[in-house]
């Protein structure tokens, strides 16, 4: 392939992209970040420029990330074992610190460097800053006696979600970088899983999409093949025929509730693509499942 040739072909696959800018301008989209994109290096710097990008061509990037294997090495170096129940990690008060400082400062602010790197103006918050996030004691029914409810620790249930603190941002041309911690009424400071966080946000934001992007190629039938477009009652009939299984359930609910609360368009995204979150909005073929509301 010619120089020319290559040239051309950039500018056509630039070109095919407009629509899609179009579409999107100063929209909000809500992109929940973790899995491999958060953890190898050469994902982590794509993405940092896809987000760049996103916010260039004058759309609204909001990023909500996780931080699990990250916290879970920090607890096996100071000699504390991560403990789960349903899919949920119980944190004490010890946890709990090791939580904050993992989140709210070495993850969020290694997003936020990348970003700005790349010439973006990323701003780390967490829920707790302006107080935007106000959460509750989450209790988890137990799996043996269906009367009882167990007590994790400070692991919160999102009340109500404050968006001032994050429209400001947006409006000054600055990129939020959230991590999913919340506070009561009393201070208490709570763990919130980043997917409900990113849900809730948009949701919250009326955002045009929202964005999980996974350690999967998105939601697959039972044929291994991806679903890449899907409505509520959909998800539903797949849950209940056994397709979508496991740890991808609570996954498309949460992009589900999104869609239920007024965000126009979920999606479920891999991850281990390089420039996958470039793949999903500027293109028409995208690289996951889209969930939206049926006509």
């Amino acid at each position: 392939m010619t120089p020319l040739h290559s040239a051309a072909e950039k500018a056509a696959i630039l070109s095919e992209a407009l629509p899609y800018i179009q579409r999107f301008y100063d929209k909000t989209i809500v992109i929940k970040y973790g899995g491999n994109a958060m953890t190898e290096r050469h994902l982590m710097e794509a993405f940092a420029k896809d987000v760049v990008l996103l916010k260039l061509v004058g759309m609204n990037p909001v990023v909500v990330h996780g931080g699990g294997p990250q916290i879970a090495g920090l607890l096996q170096r100071i000699g504390k074992q991560s403990e789960f129940i349903q899919g949920m990690r119980v944190t004490d008060e010890e946890t709990l610190d090791v939580v904050e400082m993992v989140l709210g400062g070495l993850v969020n602010q290694d997003i936020v460097t990348l970003i700005n790197k790349h010439g973006g103006r990323a701003v780390g918050l967490t829920g707790k800053d302006g107080n935007f996030i106000h959460a509750k004691k989450m209790l988890v029914k137990s799996k043996e006696k269906a009367d009882e409810m167990l007590d994790i620790g400070q692991v919160g249930e999102i009340t109500s979600i404050d968006p001032e603190i994050i429209q400001v941002l947006d409006a000054r041309d600055f990129i939020p970088v959230v991590a999913p911690l919340g506070t009561d009424t009393a201070g208490n400071a709570y763990n919130i899983n980043a997917d409900v966080a990113a849900g809730k946000i948009a949701g919250v934001l009326q955002a045009e999409k929202v964005i999980f992007m996974t350690n999967t190629p998105g939601v697959l039938d039972k044929q291994m093949q991806l679903l890449t477009g899907l409505t509520p009652r959909e998800v539903d009939e797949l849950i209940a025929d056994g397709t979508i299984s496991g740890g991808m359930i609570p996954k498309v609910g949460y992009a589900v509730d999104a869609v239920n609360s007024g965000v126009k368009s979920a999606h479920i995204i891999d991850g281990r693509v390089e420039h996958a979150l470039l793949l999903e909005v500027l293109t028409p073929e995208g690289v996951g499942t889209l969930i939206k509301r049926g006509a």
